[in-house]
């Protein structure tokens, strides 16, 4: 394994840093702010939402489709976050993304709009979830608190991963940050340390994870699982197509070495 190093955290707290004494140009700073704030609060909104929508089994949400018309309602939402994360990936989505944000900023921004969009996209789908009313299984007692272990420890897998991959592309704070500062935004290398030295998609993985470590069991949560998983293995596909393109021989060589999605067993010396 090829251990997690600081950079990632550097290169957030530089940038961090740096908002603190920006270059005059009060329109460009107040955009920055006003982007920054929509942006963390909707992800910090998102991510507490979708921690408890799930220990609850997708029992628990604010949706109130009446009748067989929820079933409609929720597969809509389950749709919608793979369908418009994908199509924000590609060339007609940076179009879209760049008129999402006042034009002199808009290519600076994309990563701060991007993360917006996605966290909304998440908010909705755990807020308004209708429930069923159906709860097939709760844990309790050793089970409960064993399987809350792992439900904790994916989501930290989660958080480790983001920040393998660069906590300042994956929170949004690239765009905002840099615009504040006046200076284009720099993306990180392509991360092979940490999560990404065991396999290539420890984020989709680990995201996944977290579908399937809960506590109480419904036929919600089974519906969501499934089709998060099945979106988290597919997806990275278009990823890696986006990476062979940008780093050539040298994501070819990574690919080989290190696994898709499944960690190799370490080899027997017998």
């Amino acid at each position: 394994m090829k251990y997690t190093d600081t950079q990632p955290l550097w290169r957030l707290l530089t940038l961090a840093f740096g908002v603190l004494r920006p270059p005059a140009g009060g329109w460009r700073i107040s955009v920055a702010i006003v982007y920054g704030i929509v942006c963390h609060l909707t992800f910090a909104a998102a991510v507490l939402a979708m921690m408890i929508a799930m220990f609850f089994g997708m029992s628990q949400s604010f949706g109130r489709v009446p009748g067989l018309w929820a079933v409609v309602a929720n597969a809509a939402l389950i749709v919608q976050f793979p369908l418009i994360h994908s199509l924000l990936l590609s060339p007609r989505g940076s179009r879209i993304l760049a008129k999402l944000a006042p034009r002199a900023f808009a290519r600076t921004l994309s990563t701060t709009t991007y993360a917006i969009i996605a966290s909304a996209q998440l908010l909705a789908l755990f807020a308004l979830w209708t429930p069923s009313g159906v709860i097939w299984w709760q844990a309790e007692g050793i089970t409960f608190a064993l399987i809350c272990g792992c439900y904790a420890v994916s989501w930290l897998l989660l958080i480790w991963a983001s920040y393998d991959a660069g906590a300042e592309v994956q929170s949004g704070a690239l765009g905002w940050m840099s615009l504040a500062q006046d200076i284009k935004p720099v993306f990180p290398d392509m991360p092979t340390a940490g999560l990404f030295s065991i396999i290539r998609q420890p984020i989709y993985v680990s995201f996944a994870l977290t579908t399937w470590t809960v506590p109480v069991w419904t036929p919600d949560q089974l519906f969501l699982a499934v089709a998060l998983t099945a979106y988290c293995l597919l997806a990275p596909r278009l990823k890696e197509r986006r990476f062979a393109r940008r780093y050539g021989d040298r994501f070819e060589g990574y690919k080989r070495d290190v696994p898709y999605a499944i960690p190799r067993l370490p080899r027997s010396d017998l």
